[in-house]
């Protein structure tokens, strides 16, 4: 049996990401729509310390799963997720970037300086 999601943002977001992989030819999308398709239990949950540490300057970090606030995020970067808690999108601010998974894919379709974190 197929587990799909009931929340339709959701489903567009994991079907846009599996048309973009396809039309780039970039397996990030299509790695970043299977964690997304999992069971919100079994989705990521990354603090900021650990996106610190997993990230150079200038680069971005996609997370698919929820940016939670422990830590943080010294290195100027652009942070893309599925959810973020209040307090880790204010710090993220103080530092760098913070963006949808549906912005980043219109601004970097072709997935470069992109690290997945989780």
């Amino acid at each position: 049996m197929d587990k799909k999601t009931t929340n339709l943002v959701l489903e567009n977001l994991i079907a846009k990401l599996k048309e973009v992989s396809a039309k780039e030819k970039r397996p990030l999308w299509k790695r970043v729509a299977n964690d997304l398709s999992r069971a919100r239990r079994q989705r990521r949950e990354v603090n900021l310390n650990k996106i610190n540490n997993a990230i150079r300057d200038g680069e971005t970090a996609i997370v698919p799963g929820k940016v939670l606030s422990d830590g943080e995020l010294t290195k100027k970067v652009s942070v893309a997720a599925w959810q973020f808690t209040k307090k880790a999108k204010e710090k993220v601010k103080q530092n760098g970037r913070v963006l949808t998974i549906q912005e980043l894919i219109k601004e970097n379709p072709k997935g470069s300086k992109i690290r997945i974190v989780g």
